[in-house]
């Protein structure tokens, strides 16, 4: 006899599970303690009774794995007043090598006649009666929870609801289940066909063939589908089609997507379109995935559903859609995950999960979703969710009659909406009548004596189902049913509706791809160090409303494993599912031009890939052969109604030949020989084994079903804490090297290759990736954060370890009373003094000083974990934990003590016994020092992750002003003031207390802070004031910040000025009071000056023209490409225009250079004085005062000239000549005319009088180059910082 090989037969296996009554009935312990429930809902083991053929070489035979999913929960029990319908669910299997194996599993009730069952049954009914009331009760109590399972309070029913079984009036039944194995997910016609075999034992025909027939049919003479090809089999009592979609290498133009069989009308049922988006989002981010139901194939249906909405990307991590009992400590596996816990009695208030910080929870049965904090949405979310329901109501009509009316949800702990078979061809519920009938305990014992008498055999002989409707059951139909159709059409036109915005998204993805210069071996040895994918190119190129979501999708493993196919498509076979991408994208782009814009068009491409559906499914292609006669079944299976026999298995096992087809070997034949030979002769076994070590770690994204021993689950266990270092020092090296990248790009070293966004994504992927450390081997839970909850009994152990004497954060909150942008207060800055009197006002003076005044003393912050923690608990903004934790990781690392903080925390051993299982991360020595080592390298960097994502949290400031000691360190009779500025606002005017030089300011986030305002109302009797400088430190994140000034501020002194403007500098952190002192005296001189830099640049003689221009040059480049960045990655426009080296400093040298007078009269010298006698030169001309022919474009730059210092001067009156020529170089940028108005500057009498004649302003070339780089800067628009004019109007 010809059999066919087991590549091209439909199903692999077939298996019946169910009660082994020569071992008796077994506690399935893996699932838990559960001698407190009622026998008849204790969970028993199951085992596969048969499976045939014994062996398929391509598909080993898992015994271990199949019983579990066959049976997930173990057997049940119940009695004949219970309803007792089929109930069908499908699952996978995924291998070591990630090959997956597809199973379809109908489970139904038999009734057990063997006499020690029954027995053994009533023996324990009669135990858990003699129990006393109260030890039924203890099930309600925490400590009785299920093994290795999430926690879960069993909730027990009243005695009077408890499933009671006896044997002299009740018949016990128990589960069996048929299940088919096959290599390929054709769900509908696995799920026709086994219905078919039930029916034939539960109301047996005398003109059936023997059973064995039907399952050799299906096992041997059942070809798998062809390509492109469409298939009638037959079961039973009825065929059975099939399909299979074409090819990609068979097809031109649109291809079809590949075969996926599970319906996604049913996914539109179960959840609501809004949900599912957010859900279909989470995945996208490789979150973690818990589906909830009570019903198994609901699971394992929105598991592939939307799984496979994902094309062309895949999946990279653990899947189990359907979680044994046995199986559940996986959930605090602490990597990305889609996993489908079945719903038990608990309530879903009921159920406790290791962690939901980065959880996506998906209640099927309730229709909610529970998505993480901060998810972002998905780009064109809106369009959609609108093309989502059109499609919806497009089938409403044709797929909506049985299953559109979805009953309104049921509480979790009564739902019975199961995948429960009835008689009509979709397997809903039976009719109404037929549903009352069996609630009914009277009807059951009628029934019971009925069926013994043979009066009756089934109750659905009750049905209302014709004779006419049945008889057209049997009628051996020509072509598939028009539902079955509509469901194909569906799920068609719903994944072209999906992989049409993904081919929007990433039209250009190919531009941004970095193809390899080496060999395959060369890339492949070297690919976790190169970088594959421009990703800040990529993101500079999407508009704003995408950024939050593609910079974080970009970051995920499925992004990468395409790009990486996409690389390797150069050297192998291109990957299909990329192959169809691509070819899609090409029709795209023929459709909408090559460049297609961020505008999204709906979906174009449903009607090619239905033709081809629709002529596959009218037209069938193949037919099976029939069911026959065996002509070695000597002994066939006896088949009485309702019990599946013990089927004659001889004949069924017959030898499977394993041969490649003939597709597969020609494609062998033309593989490039020398190819081979560089992929698996010429491997080193250094590169051999690092192969092999990440085939060994790919295992782990599965968990192992054969190996449930203590040691398996260890190993396991080991596995995921290897894998959880790995990505730690993955995560942190990226973190480090990419942002000392971009650190080199300020200081002019190579191109920037990380933004804001791409930066905020990884140190939020930081967070998530902490809390799945802290998640894994947790004993109990207290909150969403696992994180949070170990910080908060970290600090409970030390209030009482220190009698309550830590920092009391109600202290630490802002006042009550407060409603004011910024609130100040003088006080200590003693560490007494921070924490016992926070508003005392007193002047502090440091022993020692020299002169009257003695000069303020900045002492380092509390650096404790508890202080951190506190500050974070006073952010009225956060409210939940998952929120506080995240913020608390991102101000130790802004503070660069998230290692030191977390290493603390850590130290506590008896806590982490009490917190932790064995086998947790954070109990592995080793692993924890070198997570810790990771963590400490991101010190070497300065990330602002805190101040730039806490916008609305009031920060208090501490400010310091040094006045300078040349003169006693004296104060000013006036009355000072004082206001700063961040990227984020400023603070306004702070009146300063007279003698006072140390103040705290609170006001909401300023971000890094750029400028400081200083000045006074020159009043009194000494009014001048000299600064050397002033610091202002951020009292949450440490940063501090030294505002150089080295100016008099006061009239008749220096030039006139009784406020100044300070750029901010930034110093590094330090952590005690002498490198403190020392980080300030030693500031670096690039940033040291204030933009009204001191009477004269010390320099500006000694320099040439040449470098005047150089320095010119960098300054305009310097802003050049602050507006080339985007707007939200720009940095410190006020720096580049008024710090050191910045353009005004730069016309400075400029204005200074040749001046006449500079020898005799270089301390009285100040620009602004020369701009004057111009003005007043200009205009005499006006006024005819100076005779001097004009053209009118001359006239018009003379009037706005002359006008333009007039506001100057009358807007202005406290400041000083520097600053008035700042503001005229500044709003001379901003408004464009500064390039327009030197020619007439350097073309006046009044420049060859005061300027020698090698000056730079009596140079008409040096003033043309002077144009000409000025120029270029006319297509920006410059936005000055309101601080820059302190709200002057210019």
């Amino acid at each position: 006899m010809s059999l066919q090989s087991s590549a091209t037969r439909f199903a692999d296996y077939f298996v019946v599970c169910g009660l082994d009554t020569s071992t008796g009935l077994e506690p399935d312990q893996l699932s838990g303690d559960n001698l407190q429930c009622p026998p008849l809902d204790r969970p028993f083991k199951s085992k596969v009774l048969q499976h045939v053929p014994e062996n398929v070489p391509s598909n080993p035979f898992d015994k271990t794995a199949v019983g579990m999913l066959c049976m997930p929960q173990g057997l049940g029990f119940c009695t004949q007043k219970e309803t007792k319908r089929p109930r069908f669910h499908s699952f996978l299997i995924t291998k070591e090598d990630g090959s997956r194996v597809f199973g379809s599993a109908l489970t139904f009730y038999e009734e057990v006649r063997d006499t020690k069952i029954c027995a053994a049954m009533q023996t324990l009914q009669h135990m858990y009666r003699a129990q006393p009331e109260d030890e039924h009760e203890e099930e309600n109590q925490p400590s009785l929870q299920l093994r290795r399972s999430p926690k879960v309070t069993k909730r027990s029913s009243p005695r009077q609801s408890v499933k009671v079984f006896d044997s002299k009036f009740d018949t016990l039944y128990v589960t069996k289940c048929l299940c088919l194995i096959t290599q390929y997910p054709f769900v509908t016609a696995q799920k026709e066909y086994l219905r078919q075999l039930y029916e034939a034992v539960e109301k047996p025909v005398k003109s059936h063939l023997p059973l064995e027939c039907y399952v050799y049919n299906i096992l041997f003479e059942v070809p798998l589908p062809q390509p492109g090809r469409s298939m009638k089999f037959y079961g039973v009592s009825r065929p059975v089609f099939t399909q299979r979609p074409m090819d990609w290498r068979e097809v031109k133009g649109v291809s079809e997507l590949p075969l996926f069989d599970f319906s996604l009308w049913d996914l539109c049922r179960f959840l609501e379109v809004k949900d599912l988006i957010l859900l279909f989002t989470s995945v996208l981010l490789e979150h973690q995935i818990l589906l909830y139901s009570s019903d198994y194939h609901k699971l394992m249906t929105v598991a592939e559903c939307i799984n496979v909405l994902t094309f062309p990307f895949t999946w990279q991590h653990v899947y189990v859609p359907i979680l044994p009992a046995s199986l559940t400590h996986f959930l605090d596996a602490p990597v990305p995950f889609i996993m489908g816990l079945h719903h038990g009695r608990e309530k879903r208030s009921e159920l406790t999960l290791p962690s939901e910080a980065n959880m996506c929870f998906v209640d099927i049965d309730d229709k909610t979703v529970d998505v993480p904090e901060d998810l972002p949405p998905f780009p064109h979310h809106q369009e959609l969710k609108e093309e989502l329901v059109r499609a919806i109501n497009l089938y409403k009509v044709s797929l909506g009659k049985d299953s559109s009316k979805t009953p309104s949800p049921k509480k979790s702990g009564s739902n019975k909406e199961e995948s429960t078979i009835s008689r009509n061809e979709s397997w809903t519920n039976m009719p109404e009548r037929m549903e009352i009938l069996n609630q009914s305990e009277a009807f059951a014992k009628i029934s019971a004596i009925a069926k013994k008498t043979g009066v009756w055999t089934s109750i659905e002989e009750f049905s209302d189902k014709s004779e006419k409707e049945k008889d057209l059951e049997i009628k051996d139909s020509s072509s598939m049913g028009q539902r079955q159709i509509d469901h194909l059409k569906f799920n068609n036109m719903i994944r072209e509706i999906f992989l049409n915005h993904f081919l929007h998204l990433f039209s250009s993805y190919e531009t941004f791809v970095i193809q390899p210069t080496q060999d395959m071996e060369s890339w492949l040895t070297n690919r976790e160090i190169m970088q594959n994918f421009d990703k800040a190119a990529f993101l500079s190129d999407q508009p704003e409303g995408y950024l939050p979501f593609m910079s974080s999708f970009t970051e995920t493993q499925m992004f990468a494993t395409l790009i990486d196919n996409k690389i390797l498509c150069h050297f192998d076979e291109v990957d299909p599912n990329l192959r169809v991408f691509d070819s899609r994208l090409k029709i795209l782009r023929e459709r909408l031009g090559e460049y297609i814009t961020h505008t999204y068009s709906p979906c174009t491409t449903v009607e090619d890939t239905e033709k081809m559906l629709e002529k596959r499914v009218v037209y069938i292609d193949h037919v099976s052969l029939r069911p026959h006669t065996l002509e070695d079944l000597t002994s066939p299976a006896t088949v009485e109604t309702g019990f599946f026999p013990q089927i004659e298995t001889d004949v069924l096992n017959v030898q499977i030949t394993q041969q490649p087809s003939k597709r597969e070997s020609a494609m062998w034949r033309r593989k490039d020989r020398s190819m081979q030979h560089s992929e698996h002769i010429t491997l080193t076994s250094e590169q051999r084994e690092k192969y092999l070590q990440d085939a060994r770690l790919k295992h782990v994204r599965q968990p192992k079903l054969t190996d449930m021993s203590a040691a398996g689950m260890m190993q396991t266990n080991w596995k995921f804490v290897e894998t959880l270092l790995q990505e730690i020092k993955n995560k942190t090296k990226r973190m480090l090297v990419e942002k000392m990248g971009h650190e080199a790009i300020e200081l002019g070293h190579g191109d920037a290759n990380i933004n804001g966004v791409e930066e905020n994504t990884m140190i939020a992927s930081l967070c998530d990736m902490l809390e799945r450390i802290w998640s894994h081997g947790l004993q109990s839970k207290k909150g969403k954060s696992a994180l949070w909850s170990h910080l908060l009994s970290y600090l409970e152990l030390q209030d009482c370890n220190y009698g309550n004497q830590c920092l009391d954060s109600n202290k630490l909150a802002p006042p009550e009373h407060w409603n004011h942008a910024s609130h100040i207060s003088v006080m200590s800055l003693s560490p007494e003094g921070l924490q016992d009197h926070p508003s005392q006002i007193k002047t502090h003076r440091r022993k020692g000083s020299t002169g009257r005044i003695e000069l303020p003393t900045l002492t380092p912050l509390p650096s404790s974990l508890a202080y951190d923690m506190r500050k974070v608990q006073q952010m009225v903004d956060i409210r939940t934990d998952v929120g506080h934790a995240r913020a608390w990781v991102r101000l130790a690392l802004e503070k660069k003590m998230l290692e030191s903080h977390l290493k603390e925390l850590l130290s506590d051993a008896d806590l982490l016994r009490n917190l932790y299982k064995r086998y947790a991360f954070l109990r592995c020595e080793d692993e924890k020092e070198q997570f810790l080592f990771h963590l400490l390298s991101l010190n070497a960097v300065d990330y602002f992750s805190y101040t730039n994502s806490f916008l609305n949290t009031v920060v208090p400031y501490k400010v310091l002003i040094y006045p300078s000691p040349k003169f006693g360190c004296s104060t000013t009779s006036a009355n000072p003031w004082i206001s700063f500025a961040g990227q984020h606002g400023e603070t306004g005017v702070i009146e300063i207390p007279k003698g006072c030089l140390e103040f705290n300011v609170e006001h909401k986030n300023l971000g890094i802070l750029t400028t400081l305002r200083i000045g006074h109302d020159n009043t009194g009797l000494t009014p001048r004031w000299l600064v050397e400088y002033v610091l202002v430190r951020n009292e949450l994140t440490g940063h501090l910040y030294k505002f150089p000034c080295g100016r008099w501020l006061g009239k008749m002194v220096d030039d006139g000025s009784t406020e100044r403007l300070l750029v901010a500098q930034l110093l590094p952190q330090h952590s005690d009071t002498y490198d403190l002192d020392l980080a300030v005296a030693s500031s670096p001189p690039n940033k040291a000056l204030s933009p009204n830099s001191p009477k004269k640049s010390p320099d500006s003689g000694s320099l040439s023209i040449p470098e005047i221009q150089e320095r010119l040059g960098h300054a305009i480049n310097n802003l050049v490409k602050h507006f080339y960045k985007p707007e939200k990655e720009r940095g410190n426009l006020t720096y580049l225009l008024c710090g050191e080296q910045g353009l005004v400093h730069c016309l400075e040298l400029v204005f200074q250079y040749g001046f006449r007078s500079s020898r005799l009269f270089r301390n009285k010298f100040f620009i602004w004085d020369y701009l004057e006698k111009v003005k007043q030169y200009f205009e005499g001309v006006l006024t005819g005062e100076v005779r001097q022919a004009l053209s009118e474009g001359a006239r018009a730059g003379y009037w706005i000239y002359c006008n333009f210092l007039s506001k100057i001067n009358s807007a202005t009156e406290s400041v000083g000549k520097d600053g008035k020529f700042q503001i005229f170089v500044c709003v001379g940028i901003r408004d464009h005319i500064l390039q327009k108005l030197l020619p007439l500057i350097a073309s006046s009498p009044v420049t060859d009088q005061m300027y020698e004649e090698n000056s730079f302003l009596r140079n008409y070339s040096h003033i043309n180059y002077l144009v000409h780089i000025l120029s270029t800067l006319e297509e920006f628009q410059i936005t000055l910082e309101s601080s820059l004019l302190r709200g002057l109007e210019i």
